[in-house]
């Protein structure tokens, strides 16, 4: 699982002017040094997000990722968000876990989550990696999920929007035959937006054959986390 973008993120916020002086920090309660972490975390991230994935297709997921709550409250979230993406790591160990504010980038590719060309339809490994995902969100019932699928460069861009809609879809349907709500996802199809490898091989093309998640804080989990900071 990546950790260079938090970790990068504490160091820059540490060297932050509401940091500098260590007597200053020590006459702070902890909501008051949450609430500093969270204004000044917010700012960084959201410069994070729009020089890394505030461009084309990656615009949307940035977007979806970059509501920042903050302070206290933006803490406890984020600490939940730390033990769902070490869980997801630990089931999938092939997918691509990364922690993004307080939400959690979740990338599925051939190593986890395989499409033939041209197709929508999940193979037997696809469908095995997908339910070692359900206990997971079901052991984390108050966030919200965006499916985003896309396609290799293979073919029009219509049949391609259409066929990553159809990939993003199928996603759902599967995970919500396990039993999560379907109401905790939205998909969307990106067509062969943002590749993640060459177009000009198989490989690559096998690679870009993918879907995404978006997780993030629903409104209950905000809602508790602002109560519990107040305490």
């Amino acid at each position: 699982m990546k950790k260079l973008s938090i970790v990068a993120l504490a160091m820059v916020m540490m060297s932050s002017p509401l940091f500098t002086s260590c007597e200053a920090a020590k006459n702070t309660n902890n909501a008051q040094r949450g609430a500093a972490i969270g204004a000044v975390g917010g700012a960084i991230l959201g410069g994070v997000l729009g020089n890394n994935v505030g461009k084309g297709g990656k615009g949307a997921l940035g977007a979806v990722l970059g509501g920042v709550v903050g302070g206290v409250a933006g803490g406890v979230i984020g600490n939940k968000m730390d033990k769902q993406a070490r869980e997801i790591d630990n089931a999938i160990p092939g997918a691509d876990v990364e922690r993004v504010g307080e939400g959690i980038k979740l990338t599925l590719n051939e190593n986890a989550v395989r499409f033939d060309t041209g197709k929508s339809t999940l193979t037997a490994t696809a469908a095995a990696n997908l339910d070692k995902l359900v206990k997971v969100f079901n052991d984390y019932p108050d966030t919200n999920i965006v499916i985003y699928g896309y396609t290799d460069s293979t073919g029009s861009m219509e049949i391609n929007q259409k066929l990553s809609e159809q990939r993003a879809a199928s996603v759902k349907s599967y995970l919500a035959s396990k039993g999560i709500a379907a109401g905790r996802f939205t998909t969307t199809g990106m067509g062969p937006a943002d590749p993640i490898a060459s177009n000009d091989t198989p490989e690559g093309r096998s690679q870009n054959r993918r879907v995404e998640f978006a997780i993030t804080a629903n409104q209950k989990m905000i809602q508790e986390a602002e109560s519990e900071a107040k305490k």
